[in-house]
């Protein structure tokens, strides 16, 4: 069996993320050195559906917020970020702005997962992101706060 997965990167622009004739071992995509290009990663590394490939674009010390005002950390991350890996519904990001100052970076991303769940279930989740990257020793950004609904209420 053999699927494709795409990520939007630019308006009216699309890439070929992924190629695969065993979807059991999706390719892991390339973390950036530019942290403007940082939320394609994320949706590339989303959109293969693999675990190891989303928990590679954070940092070892990231906090992610899957619901408002509940961080989570370590091995609580990877759980959370499976339980929305678990939809089987592809990511579409829109990076709006990128500040940097040194080895840190705020994105403001806006997002959406939609499609029809595994359940049948009919699914559109959006938000707009408030994250915070850092640059990594290799030169590479990786998430250090990965909060997805940015400043929406608890």
């Amino acid at each position: 069996m053999s699927f494709r997965l795409v990520t939007h990167l630019a308006p009216r622009f699309t890439r070929r993320m992924h190629t695969n004739s065993n979807p059991e071992t999706p390719a892991a995509p390339s973390l950036t050195t530019d942290p403007a290009h940082h939320p394609h990663v994320f949706a590339a590394a989303f959109n293969t559906g693999d675990p190891a490939a989303v928990a590679a674009v954070y940092d070892p010390a990231a906090v992610f917020v899957p619901h408002p005002g509940t961080p989570v950390t370590g091995p609580a991350l990877g759980a959370a970020t499976a339980e929305f890996l678990s939809l089987g519904l592809p990511i579409t990001v829109r990076p709006r702005h990128t500040y940097v100052a040194d080895d840190i970076a705020l994105l403001i991303v806006d997002w959406t997962i939609e499609g029809i769940a595994p359940d049948g279930t009919p699914t559109h989740i959006e938000g707009t992101a408030t994250d915070v990257a850092r640059r990594s020793p290799d030169g590479r950004w990786r998430y250090l706060i990965d909060n997805p609904f940015g400043a929406a209420a608890p």
